[in-house]
């Protein structure tokens, strides 16, 4: 009995002959695009704002309009008692989606709108903006590491219609929607790139969810990249470090502009291989083999950063820095760092603009940050750095603990 083979089941054919029913118009089924093989095709072209029916017949049209007919009739006769119930007031921020005799018919609103009564099934749908987050999920990225991202997520809708009838479930449709394409998308990034590109990536993450999302009648504005904790290092051979500024390629992307350093550091293959040697000088005095005593606290750091200032730091680096250090009194610091014009400038206080990162830390981090003993980079990704503004700009402080450290040395 189990011998006969499974068989597919029969498919729809759009080509093929079909007889028209009692409620259906016989035209409607020689148009060429009344299959197309989707699952929306029993919704009309909303988003044309067409919401003619061409599957309905001439005997349904003509049942439909006697029935509401004679429930306008009835409504009005009774007026007084019936106001009560098919008059809804709607909000500037809402529509009303109806469907009349299980037809949906245009949005209604805002203002005062007529919902008749036994034929009119209506939902209200709020158009303001709504915002959701996506908890930190493990993501695998393109070089083995593994790494904590989350995403904060703010979507509204545009189309009324679209949302109630193409998509049961708005909110758990749009954030699995978004995390699979979290997940997919940044499963082809290097960790470096995610770490540096954070605020580009969310851009395009947007787009991305948003080529899925129009055809529910939704639309995200923004999203914001979280990232958590490493959970497992790239490979050996992969780094996940900044890569330092260098002069004319700022503004180039990280994979470009790795590539770009790289040529420009092998420029010169073709001649024998020297030993690079740099010897840092103090402007300020006269002596180069000056000694500086490592710094043990904040008035120390202060002391040794303002000698380093020069107008080659402030060419690679470019930024402004504001600090706001928590001593261990409990006492909350500010200090600014302006490597953007001139010599650069260091002092206590706020700057006068508004600066490029803003750095939020501890004194002893600070210290051991700037000493070389803590790099911006493992401050950051183990949460001890907080940093409000570009990411890839507050790496750039390297260049100053290197300098630092050098002249310690």
């Amino acid at each position: 009995m189990f011998s006969r083979s499974y068989e597919r089941l029969p498919q729809r054919d759009s080509s093929s002959q079909r007889t028209p029913g009692l409620f259906v118009e016989p035209h409607s089924f020689t148009q060429p695009s009344y299959h197309k093989g989707l699952s929306f095709d029993y919704i009309p072209n909303i988003s044309a704002n067409d919401f003619t029916d061409a599957s309905q017949g001439w005997l349904s049209w003509i049942c439909n309009l006697i029935v509401i007919f004679l429930v306008y009739i009835c409504t009005f006769i009774m007026f007084p008692a019936t106001g009560w119930f098919v008059l809804k007031m709607v909000p500037n921020y809402q529509r009303i989606v109806v469907f009349r005799l299980g037809r949906v018919c245009p949005p209604k609103g805002p203002g005062v709108v007529l919902v008749l009564p036994l034929i009119d099934q209506w939902q209200k749908v709020d158009l303001r903006t709504r915002a959701f987050n996506i908890p930190p999920c493990q993501v695998t990225t393109r070089d083995g590491g593994v790494l904590l991202v989350g995403a904060d997520i703010q979507f509204r809708i545009w189309n009324p219609v679209m949302s109630v009838v193409s998509v049961q479930d708005l909110n758990a449709s749009t954030r699995m929607t978004a995390q699979n394409v979290l997940t997919h998308s940044l499963s082809k990034k290097a960790i470096r790139e995610i770490q540096t590109e954070r605020v580009k990536l969310g851009e395009y993450l947007g787009m991305d969810i948003n080529e899925m999302t129009r055809p529910w009648g939704l639309e995200v504005d923004r999203v914001e990249l979280t990232l958590g904790s490493l959970i497992k290092s790239p490979d050996e051979d992969q780094k996940i470090i900044v890569p330092p500024s260098v002069p004319g390629l700022e503004g180039l992307t990280g994979s470009i502009q790795q590539l770009a350093m790289h040529f420009l550091s092998h420029g010169g293959s073709s001649q024998p291989h020297q030993k690079d040697s740099i010897t840092f000088t103090d402007e300020l005095s006269s002596d180069p083999e000056a000694i500086v005593t490592t710094p043990r606290s904040l008035e120390d750091l202060l002391s040794s950063v303002q000698m380093i200032l020069s107008e080659d730091l402030v060419h690679r680096v470019g930024a402004c820095f504001q600090f706001e250090i928590s001593s261990a009194d409990g006492q909350q610091l500010k200090y600014y760092l302006d490597l953007s014009q001139g010599r650069g400038a260091l002092g206590s206080g706020s700057l006068c603009r508004e600066p490029d990162v803003t750095l939020s830390m501890n004194d002893s981090d600070l210290v051991a940050m700037f000493q070389g003993e803590l790099s911006p980079f493992a401050a950051y990704r183990s949460g001890r750095l907080n940093v409000q503004g570009d990411t890839s700009t507050a790496m750039k402080l390297e260049e100053l603990t290197k300098l630092l450290k050098k002249n310690h040395s």
